[in-house]
C-alpha cells in the first residue's frame, strides 16, 4: 500500500462526492432538502455514457448528464415548491424515479467503451516531489475542475450578492420575498443547480473516475454519502469539497486493507481477509447514518448552522416563514 496511491485515488473519487455534495448545499441553503441525489447522480451516469458512446464526445455526454440530473430535480421542485409537499417523500420518490429511469435506458450498456474525459498533467506542477504526482499528474480534467469549483462555490455563497439572496431565501423567506426577490425562482433555480451537479458527479464515475464502467450498482450509494456530507461541511462548500476527497481516501485506504500487500513499505498488519471486507466497506455509510440521525435532530441543525427554512414550504403571506 502506497500513501501517494492513496491520496492520488482519494482525490479522483472524491471529486464525484464534492460535485454531488456542493449541488446539494446550493439546494438546501436555498431551504429544499433534495435526499434523490442517487438517483439524479445514476440517471447522470447513463446518459453522460450512453451519449458519449452514441455521440463520440465525452464532452457532450457531461452536458447530457448534467442537463438530465437538471431535468429531474425539476420534478421535485414542482412537487415540493408549487404543491407545498413533503420533501423527504419527495426526496426519496426521485431516487427511486431516477434510479428506474437509469435501468431501463441504460440497459444493455454494461460493457462498452465509450470515448472519455482526457487525462492530463499540469506542466511543472506534475514534477514536484510527492506534491505533484498526487495533485496534479494524471488526473482527469474534471479533478482539476473540482479544484477550482470548491472555493469558487464558497466565494459564490458567502461574498456575492446573488449569494447573499440565496442564503436570504433559505433563512427567512418572507423577508427575502419583502425585498423582491423571487422566492420561488430562487428555489427552482437552485434546484435545478443541485441536479445538474448530481448529474454531472455521476456521469465523472462513468467517464472518468471509473471509464466504461456502467451498471445498477454504478453510484454505490455516494449519493447518500454526499447528502451526510452536507450536514459534515454545516452547508459550506469547502468543507464539503475536503469532506468528499477524506471519504475518497477512506475508501480507496479500505480497499487497500482488503489485501496482503505492503502497508506504507511494511507488510499490512491491518491485512483483512476478504470475507471479512465487507464490515470494512460498510464504514463509510455508518458514517452517513450517523451525521443524518445526528443531524436530524432540529436543535444539532441549529447549532451547526443549518438554514432556518430548511424544508419548511413557503407560502406567500403566512406568517413565521
Amino acid at each position: 500500500m502506497n500513501l501517494e496511491i492513496i491520496l492520488h485515488a482519494g482525490l479522483a473519487t472524491g471529486t464525484i462526492l464534492l460535485f454531488a455534495a456542493i449541488g446539494e448545499v446550493f439546494a438546501e441553503r436555498a431551504g429544499i432538502l433534495n435526499l434523490g441525489v442517487e438517483g439524479m447522480m445514476l440517471l447522470g451516469a447513463m446518459a453522460g455514457f450512453s451519449t458519449s458512446l452514441a455521440t463520440g464526445n465525452a464532452w457532450i455526454g457531461l452536458l447530457v448528464a448534467m442537463s438530465a440530473g437538471g431535468i429531474l430535480s425539476l420534478a421535485h421542485g414542482f412537487v415540493t415548491i408549487n404543491l407545498q409537499a413533503d420533501q423527504v417523500v419527495s426526496g426519496l420518490s426521485l431516487t427511486f424515479l431516477g434510479t428506474g429511469l437509469a435501468l431501463v435506458l441504460g440497459e444493455g450498456l454494461t460493457g462498452q467503451n465509450p470515448p472519455l474525459i482526457p487525462i492530463v498533467d499540469i506542466p511543472l506542477l506534475a514534477s514536484i516531489p510527492f506534491i505533484g504526482p498526487v495533485f496534479f499528474g494524471n488526473h482527469s480534467v474534471l479533478v482539476y475542475v473540482g479544484y477550482i469549483f470548491a472555493p469558487l462555490a464558497t466565494y459564490y455563497v458567502y461574498k456575492t450578492r446573488p449569494g447573499m439572496h440565496l442564503r436570504a431565501v433559505g433563512e427567512k423567506p418572507s423577508a427575502a420575498d419583502t425585498l423582491g426577490i423571487s422566492v420561488y425562482g430562487v428555489r427552482y433555480f437552485y434546484t435545478f443547480v443541485g441536479g445538474m451537479l448530481a448529474g454531472l458527479a455521476g456521469a465523472t464515475i462513468t467517464l472518468s473516475v471509473s471509464p466504461g464502467w456502467y451498471s445498477s450498482q454504478t453510484t454505490s450509494g455516494q449519493g447518500w454519502i454526499a447528502v451526510g456530507l452536507v450536514i459534515f461541511a454545516q452547508w459550506n462548500p469547502l468543507r464539503a469539497a475536503f469532506g468528499g476527497y477524506l471519504f475518497g481516501m477512506l475508501r480507496r485506504f479500505i480497499l487497500d486493507l482488503q489485501g496482503p500487500a505492503l502497508l506504507f513499505g511494511f507488510a499490512n498488519p491491518l491485512y483483512v481477509n476478504s470475507n471479512y471486507g465487507f464490515f470494512l466497506q460498510m464504514m463509510p455509510f455508518v458514517l452517513t447514518i450517523i451525521a443524518l440521525i445526528w443531524g436530524s435532530r432540529a436543535a444539532t441543525r441549529k447549532r451547526l448552522g443549518s438554514p432556518a427554512a430548511l424544508g419548511t414550504p413557503y407560502i406567500r403571506g403566512e406568517r413565521g416563514l
